[in-house]
């Protein structure tokens, strides 16, 4: 069984028992969380498709870890000019573990 959920502005694919990073929320780690913004539910053969949402349907989930990405190098250069710039950054994520599909 396996939905799909918005979380924090984006639709992920989720399972129970498995790992997903999601963009960071503002939620401490061991927080349970509860998001009924189910867009698509599907179990063995049956798949239920929402208009937007499926109504009394849940995504349950922990907070296992706030971590950051790889960092990413821009580098900006105009030839002949003596025009150089180089720039990281590293994008925030959380890590959360499902729990239940409902």
């Amino acid at each position: 069984m396996f939905a799909i959920v918005e979380i924090a502005g984006s639709q992920v694919k989720v399972a129970e028992r498995e790992r997903v990073y999601v963009p960071k929320l503002a939620a401490e780690i061991g927080t349970q969380l509860k998001f009924d913004t189910v867009l698509l539910k599907s179990s063995n053969n049956e798949t239920v498709v929402g208009a937007p949402y499926i109504e009394n349907s849940f995504v349950e989930a922990t907070v296992v870890r706030h971590i950051k990405d790889e960092k990413v190098v821009v580098f900006k250069k105009k030839r002949r000019k003596g025009y150089k710039v180089r720039k990281g950054h590293r994008q925030h994520y959380t890590e959360l573990e499902i729990l239940k599909v409902v």
